[in-house]
Parts: structure tokens; C-alpha cells; sequence
């Protein structure tokens, strides 16, 4: 159990005026505090109505006290909650009170930090309650509460366990080769690699959903000129937000907006039209445009349905990352006299519709709720962050390494250190090995109060 010697406090209330505000204190001052707000100690977990009461005996307010001995409560240590009316200037004056007898005010996130430092929760579910708190749909909301749980962090724990047998499994036959484990030879140590990579892949697609419902999701259209890209941008948007004109050409920069299907958060990033040009202007659009596309989580590629997919649009998709999505939008359908449909496919996906018309839109829509996992079964998801995805990708790479080192070189020590590479960075998840300087800027964007 680690104490820090500061108690603190802070309103765990968000700001405003509201019927109830709460005041946290936690720390080893938290009791004697209780005696000198309140003139008693509450018994340990059972609501109080008490008077709060300033260092000169005025009455500040009155409401419910609750006290937590440590180690059972959420930082693992003495806690004291009190419960009053909710106004800013009421609230602030039952804090000052509280700094009179020793206490400072919380850095942000410093109550969940002082509860992973006491091991109340590891890193992953940490990071859950900001999340949680944060959720911007029902989605989003309940899996950061998977996570809270402790769903997330049970598989990482799960895969690090496996890590850890194979280790001690490997790292015996080289320290002990009198004891004749030929684990070069034997399909043991192979089935458990392989194994091992296919569940952080499992994981890690899960750990994606989750990241894009927290996060929202990154959509690039891309296209030739004058195929309907900010056309696209102002349909799904409800807001001329794109300048429409039929010079190709017309959009020169990248022009980013945020909308939200049924909650969920999409970020949709209309480009300048991909081509051979001599113009500066031009060239520096599509220089940012291709920056754009590099980062998206998806990408759609808008073409022309009266003039069909041409040798343009072939060069274009093979030029795309490999990595990322692509969806071909056969746009102006209402022209090329198309019915609107969805093609959804494994490897690139097609949607016929009309931008100017709202032909289509809807399925767009569902296509895209689709890739963000709204359609998929909330059980299976959990919130994750963009490091918890770099962690997994840097342990599926060392796994992958480890694996070449058996059966390629035969290398048992360097197969032994990447594994235990690999087990190092899927601690870093769940925090169990974590710098001091990443845990200072996850809990920095915390709440005041939490």
C-alpha cells in the first residue's frame, strides 16, 4: 500500500449550479478533518447527516457525510465525501475550510492516481473511469465500463500469463541443457507462439473498435477533381460548409468536419482533387491531401458514376496505404441513372449514391456505423487508446521476431528476449511496468476531483 503523505481535496462535481455538489478529501488527514467539519467521525461506509461547519463555528451547509477507512475505499485510503447544495460559492467555501487544517488541493486525476498507485485498479481501468466519463454515446459508455470492469486488462493479464510459462519454459532449457529440453526441435514452443500472436491480433482488432468508438473515426474522401468530394463533405455534414462549383478544382486545401452518426464521432476530412498538375497551389492541396489520407482510419474514394472507374482511379487505389480501408463512392447516380446500393466486401467495399440528390446517404451512414463496430455485439467491446494499440502492435512484432529467431536461427537467447520484450510491452497496458513520465500525462487529463 502506498500513502502519499499529502491528503488532498478537491469538488468531484463539475461546475455550475446543481442540487448536490460533493467535496472529496483523501489522505491520512481525512478523519481528523471529519472531526473539525463535522464535530464527529461517521461510522465507516454509513451516510451522515451532518452540519458543515467553517474553523470559526459558522454553519457553511448542511447535507451527507460520508467517511471510507483504508484501505476500502476507491484511492485505498482514508476518504471523506461531503454532499451539499450545489453552488459554486458554497462549494468553494466548504473547500477553503477543509485547507485550513493541513490538506492541499488535488492535481488533476490524483484521486484515480493515488487508486492505481494502491493497486485499487490497474492502468487500463484507470483510464477507463476518464473515459467513461467522457463517452459520448451509449456505445462508448458501455464499453468503457467493459473496461472499467476489468475486461480488457483479464486478457492482457491472461496473454502475459502465457507469456511468463513460455519464458520459464524456454529460459530452463538454455540454463539447463543437462536436462536434455530440446525446445529448438519441439512443437511446444512453435503451437504457443503461434497461439500467443493470434490472440493479441484478436485483441488488438477489438482494442481498434474500441479506440474508434472513444476517439471517433478519421474519414478521408479522395478522389479526381470535380467527382463530388465536397458535395459528399456538405450532404453528410447538413451545412454548406465546401465550396460547390463545377470548375474542377475548386477545393485547394483540406477542410475537416465533425459529425455524429446516431452518437458516434466522425471526423470527415474533405481533399483536394488527386491529379497531374502544374500549378503550385494545387500541388501543395494535394501534398496535404496525401498527408490526410496516410493518417485516416478509412478512406473514400469518390468517382465519377457516369464516367465509371478509370485508369485515374486504379492508380489512385493502389497507391492508398495498404493498412487502411478503402470504400469506393460511385457518386452522381442520379445522372448515371444507378440504383443506390451497398457492397460491402472483406477488401474494398462500394456504395452507389447521389451527394446532390441524398440518394444513398442513409446507406453511407450504415456503412459507417458498420466499420465503427455500432452494429457489432457490445459484449465483445471494450475501450481502448491509441497506446494500448501501439502496445499490442510492438508484442505481435516481437512475437513475430521471437518466432523467425526459433525457426530460422535457431536462436534460443534472442528468442528468450523477445519474449520477454513482448511481456514488457503488454504490462505497459495494465501499467504494471510504466514510466513515471506516461503516468504523469494519463492522469494530467483527468478531472479535477477524480
Amino acid at each position: 500500500m502506498i500513502i502519499d503523505a499529502d491528503t488532498i481535496v478537491a469538488i468531484a462535481t463539475p461546475p455550475g449550479k446543481g442540487g448536490v455538489g460533493i467535496v472529496r478529501v483523501s489522505g491520512s488527514q481525512a478523519a481528523e478533518i471529519a472531526n473539525k467539519i463535522l464535530g464527529k467521525l461517521p461510522a465507516s461506509r454509513q451516510a451522515c447527516f451532518s452540519k458543515f461547519v467553517h474553523s470559526d463555528g459558522c454553519v457553511i451547509d448542511e447535507g451527507i457525510a460520508l467517511y471510507f477507512k483504508s484501505p476500502n475505499s476507491f484511492t485505498g485510503e482514508d476518504v471523506l465525501e461531503l454532499q451539499g447544495h450545489g453552488g459554486p460559492v458554497v462549494l468553494d467555501l466548504i473547500v477553503k475550510s477543509i485547507l485550513q487544517h493541513g490538506p492541499r488541493i488535488a492535481q488533476p486525476g490524483e484521486f484515480s492516481q493515488r487508486a492505481f498507485l494502491n493497486n485499487k485498479l490497474d492502468l487500463a481501468q484507470a483510464e477507463a473511469i476518464a473515459d467513461l466519463i467522457d463517452a459520448g454515446s451509449e456505445h462508448a459508455a458501455i464499453a468503457a465500463q467493459k473496461s472499467l470492469q476489468g475486461v480488457f486488462s483479464a486478457q492482457i493479464n491472461e496473454l502475459v500469463e502465457h507469456l511468463t510459462e513460455l519464458r520459464i519454459y524456454v529460459e530452463a532449457a538454455i540454463d539447463f541443457p543437462d536436462e536434455e529440453v530440446d525446445f529448438l526441435s519441439d512443437d511446444k514452443v512453435t503451437l504457443s507462439l503461434a497461439a500467443i500472436s493470434k490472440k493479441i491480433k484478436q485483441i488488438k482488432k477489438q482494442a481498434q473498435q474500441g479506440c474508434l468508438m472513444r476517439e471517433g473515426m478519421t474519414v478521408v474522401l479522395a478522389g479526381q477533381p470535380n467527382v463530388g468530394k465536397s458535395s459528399l463533405l456538405n450532404c453528410l455534414s447538413g451545412k454548406d460548409s465546401a465550396i460547390v462549383t463545377a470548375v474542377p478544382g475548386t477545393t485547394r486545401d483540406v477542410l475537416i468536419n465533425e459529425i455524429n452518426i446516431d452518437g458516434l464521432p466522425v471526423h470527415i476530412v474533405d481533399t483536394a482533387g488527386l491529379h497531374e498538375s502544374d500549378d503550385i497551389v494545387e500541388q501543395e492541396g494535394m501534398r496535404r491531401a496525401w498527408e490526410q489520407i496516410e493518417n485516416a482510419d478509412q478512406i473514400l474514394l469518390v468517382i465519377d458514376d457516369v464516367l465509371g472507374v478509370r485508369a485515374n482511379d486504379h492508380a489512385l487505389l493502389s497507391s492508398f496505404p495498404k493498412s487502411i480501408p478503402v470504400t469506393i463512392i460511385h457518386n452522381k447516380i442520379d445522372l448515371s441513372k444507378k440504383q443506390e446500393k451497398l457492397i460491402e466486401r472483406d477488401d474494398i467495399s462500394a456504395i452507389y449514391l447521389s451527394a446532390t440528390q441524398e440518394i444513398g446517404i442513409d446507406k453511407l451512414r450504415q456503412h459507417l456505423k458498420n466499420i465503427i463496430g455500432f452494429k457489432s455485439d457490445t459484449e465483445s467491446v471494450f475501450t481502448a487508446r491509441r497506446r494500448h494499440l501501439d502496445a499490442l502492435e510492438s508484442a505481435s512484432d516481437y512475437i513475430e521476431s521471437g518466432s523467425n529467431q526459433l525457426q530460422v536461427y535457431q536462436a534460443g537467447e534472442l528468442l528468450a528476449e523477445d519474449l520477454r520484450q513482448a511481456q514488457r510491452a503488454l504490462s505497459e497496458i495494465t501499467g504494471e511496468i510504466t514510466a513515471d513520465d506516461l503516468l504523469g500525462k494519463i492522469f494530467s487529463s483527468f478531472c479535477i476531483g477524480k
